[in-house]
């Protein structure tokens, strides 16, 4: 229903309501009456739907019932952060009129919009997740993205060319609400996602999006911050920043600076590598058994959110990598960290509590936190002055103290403050005289009004007399219904009762006009103080924000090198020559789940030696040695130490995994569509620099049209893109490419067998497999005995070359038989044709000859 021509048929209020949904029609209007948020009409039955609310109706408006439900205004927050994982953006409409002195409704405006990629509130965060807003903006082959953490204010832009680099860098940053033009029509990046926003085209103009900039940084041009070349996202970044400022309904003063993410600067992953290999998200959607789970012992929500990005963000900087191995090998030293990670646990969520303070949405308990963590930053710097890291003292330099700012925040905030302002409370006793002397009155009113009742039942005699007060008629003196008639001459009716009057005196109307007015007086007092605390701690956001930076990257840090001393993590060598060699290397998250010792093993990749072609049996760790590589490479390049005895680290630009199967029904791809798709792109964009993990291509389709696929691509990899490969397979076949091909070695996970069943002894060693093992491993998982007996009877006859065994019925004479790449037996016809010398052969003998090759 919408405000119309029918408008004077509806009641004032609902014209206010559907003039302000009107404004809004996007997102769910909570309507503020009284003690609740009111929603109407469609509204109402979707958040009823989603918050599980009694939907009910408000009487009639224009004749018909009005659908309505609510929610209660001290719990919105719980409801608002359900609303916001669900990606539902609300408009939160204030009452800013006087209910006492508006005629008609109570003007309403809507004070801030809440949306899923723009909240800044503690309770609707995840404090060790990034929450993001981002705009994707396509021009050509191009595609322009911008990401803004409205709670800290960090705003990147990075430019990429092709669908596939467009859909990694979406998923590594996961945002919670997306802006895209409504004429952008790319459904493999924007099916089923939640908070996706359509925005007019005119958004993303370039000129509109360069002047909002300027305007917002305060500079002349973009130049100086190294990105005014990147017009595509440029565009994206003016239209997310006209966004965050339309929701947020203030200045946006803590996104000061615009930093450009450069794609070649970091080892890029496509989103099947970042599923693969499990480095936050589990491959069932959970954060359980995941590299970050197994590294984060954080002790800030900042350095969890920090140590989050720098695992799906690897850097190839080498400068950048060893000066933080350095700062993780002092602080891992002699257990330095422990002193530093003391302090850092006293130390609040900075980074957000300085987005809220920007936004003048800093509630009371933000500035005590606030308080406890400057006030640690003195001590952080005297733990670090013993660590002697270059980067570690350049942390300390960025970790400033506040002396002045903690002094003021000492004084002016009371130990434990309230939740919020509203009720008062916040402000400590002696910070102002003024507020002090108001509240000295209305906290002595009790006092007053005891002393007050024990004169007035002397003066009356009345021992039943009581002085009390209520919110509504306010101060009182009361008497019973026959001791009324005694009142004396200055008491004046107030209020009748059933069974009592009540009364006030010249003397108590007078104190009740003071006490009131002071009580609302020392509120609106308190809040003017709390408001310019606010305005004084801004003047330093810029040296806060610096400072709580560097103790996030601190943090992360510290973290490295405690995990580096319990986890029995080593430095690893970055060196800018290509290769890789890992001594004794480790899953890090297999390994915490193992009830036993986890078997370590090594690798050896060089120019020479480039691919190595894995086999072994299922189950017998090939999956967990080749994760477990790159999960130590990517390790390596975040600086953190590595699961390894010792470890050698050649920069990589990618790392690309097909493993595992999978398939996309809803968008009509089989599980060998998915596969081929994910090898496509490994063969077109992998380069010698790069770590390729290549596990069983080829299993979705026959026996062999899969071996031929295998062959041709481990040969490809091998011959013309020359990347670091590990190729995992149970085509046997596959094992004889060394011989023809440079570059290749073959290992294998070794196995025994020990009467009917296996024994995986998980070891790496070089050279093929013997064998697959797999109906010892068909056993272990519990196929029946019967079917497991006919298996072993058909694996003979095929040993044997007998092709045809398992077919009942023998193939029509027509059926060719398909030979496989690398057959080894010698077949009949071959060896009779081996005999023939068609140069002594007559015309019939030839015939005859041909028909005998036929038989056979």
């Amino acid at each position: 229903m919408a405000l119309s021509a029918r408008a004077d048929q509806h009641t004032p209020m609902m014209q206010q309501y559907l003039k302000i949904k009107a404004e809004h029609p996007n997102e769910l209007v909570f309507y503020r009456m009284g003690d609740f948020y009111e929603l109407f009409f469609d509204d109402a039955k979707k958040a009823a739907e989603l918050l599980d609310v009694t939907l009910t109706a408000r009487g009639k408006s224009a004749g018909e019932p009005i659908p309505m439900a609510g929610v209660p205004y001290h719990a919105a927050e719980s409801y608002l952060a359900r609303l916001v994982r669900a990606g539902v953006s609300v408009a939160i409409c204030e009452q800013i009129g006087d209910p006492a002195t508006s005629k008609g409704p109570v003007e309403r405006k809507v004070v801030r919009v809440v949306t899923p990629g723009t909240v800044s509130d503690e309770a609707l965060l995840d404090e060790r997740r990034d929450n993001l807003l981002v705009a994707l903006h396509r021009r050509e082959e191009t595609f322009g993205i911008a990401s803004l953490d409205m709670a800290s204010g960090r705003f990147l832009v990075l430019q990429v060319d092709g669908l596939e680099a467009a859909a990694s860098e979406l998923q590594r940053l996961s945002p919670a609400e997306l802006l895209i033009s409504d004429e952008l029509n790319l459904p493999e990046l924007t099916e089923n996602r939640k908070g996706l926003r359509r925005r007019g085209p005119w958004e993303f103009e370039l000129e509109t999006a360069e002047r909002l900039l300027t305007q917002q940084f305060g500079t002349k041009d973009l130049s100086g911050f190294g990105c005014d070349h990147l017009q595509t996202a440029i565009a994206a970044a003016g239209c997310l920043l006209s966004y965050a400022r339309e929701t947020q309904r203030t200045a946006l003063p803590h996104v000061r600076t615009l930093a450009h993410e450069n794609r070649d600067e970091a080892v890029a992953m496509d989103s099947a590598t970042r599923r693969n290999l499990e480095i936050d998200i589990n491959l069932t959607g959970g954060d359980d058994n995941t590299l970050f789970a197994v590294l984060n012992k954080t002790a800030t929500a900042m350095g969890s959110r920090l140590l989050r990005r720098w695992l799906n963000r690897p850097l190839r900087d080498l400068a950048t990598l060893q000066a933080r191995q350095d700062a993780v090998g002092v602080l891992a030293d002699n257990y330095r960290f422990e002193p530093v990670r003391d302090k850092l646990k006293r130390i609040g969520d900075m980074e957000r509590i300085l987005g809220r303070l920007a936004l003048r949405s800093s509630r009371p308990r933000d500035l005590s936190r606030l308080f406890l963590s400057l006030a640690t930053y003195p001590e952080l710097q005297s733990a670090l002055a013993q660590c002697r890291s270059p980067r570690l003292q350049q942390l300390a330099e960025h970790i400033s103290t506040f002396p002045e700012l903690v002094e003021l925040l000492d004084k002016a905030i009371v130990e434990n403050p309230p939740v919020v302002i509203r009720d008062g409370g916040v402000i400590a006793e002696g910070y102002d005289a003024e507020l002090d002397e108001l509240r000295s009155i209305s906290e002595n009113a009790g006092q007053y009004l005891v002393d007050l009742e024990t004169r007035e039942r002397e003066r009356t005699g009345i021992n039943t007399l009581k002085v009390g007060y209520n919110r509504v008629h306010g101060y009182y003196i009361e008497l019973t219904r026959a001791q009324s008639s005694q009142a004396p001459a200055d008491y004046i009716r107030r209020q009748t009762l059933k069974n009592a009057e009540r009364f006030i005196t010249p003397e108590l109307k007078e104190f009740e006009d003071k006490a009131l007015s002071a009580k609302s007086r020392a509120l609106a007092r308190e809040k003017a103080l709390y408001e310019a605390l606010l305005e004084t701690l801004n003047t330093q956001l810029i040296e806060l924000q610096d400072s709580a930076a560097a103790v996030s990257e601190l943090d992360v840090l510290c973290n490295f090198a405690e995990r580096a001393v319990t986890l029995e993590l080593n430095c690893p060598a970055l060196t800018p020559e290509p290769g890789i060699i890992i001594e004794g290397g480790r899953h890090p998250v297999v390994e915490q789940v193992l009830d036993g010792p986890f078997v370590p093993n090594d690798l050896h990749f060089s120019r020479e030696r480039h691919m190595l072609i894995v086999t072994g049996p299922n189950m017998g760790g090939k999956s967990t040695y080749m994760r477990q590589t790159a999960l130590i490479v990517l390790l390596a390049h975040v600086g953190s130490f590595v699961p390894a005895a010792s470890a050698s680290i050649g920069m990589v630009d990618r790392i690309f995994t097909r493993i595992g199967s999978s398939d996309d029904l809803a968008g009509g791809r089989s599980t060998f569509m998915v596969e081929m798709t994910e090898t496509a792109n490994i063969l077109h964009n992998a380069t010698p620099s790069s770590l390729v993990l290549m596990d069983e291509i080829g299993r979705g389709t026959s026996t062999f049209d899969g071996l031929a696929l295998a062959w041709a691509c481990a040969r490809h990899l091998a011959e013309t893109v020359r990347a670091f490969t590990l190729f995992a397979t149970h085509y046997f076949e596959l094992t004889e490419l060394p011989a023809s091909i440079e570059g290749i070695a073959n290992v294998h996970l070794s196995a025994t067998e020990h009467k009917d069943s296996i024994v995986f002894l998980h070891k790496v060693q070089d050279g093929p497999a013997s064998k697959s093992y797999g109906i010892q491993v068909a056993r272990l998982a519990g196929i029946p005995a019967p079917v497991l007996v006919s298996a072993e009877k058909q694996l003979a006859n095929l040993e044997s070359g007998n092709h045809h065994s398992l077919a009942p019925v023998a193939p029509a004479p027509s059926a060719p038989l398909q030979g496989g790449l690398f057959d080894s037996a010698t077949h009949p016809a071959v060896e009779a044709l081996a005999d023939i010398d068609p140069d002594n052969l007559s015309p019939r003998a030839a015939l005859e000859a041909l028909y005998r090759l036929k038989s056979l």
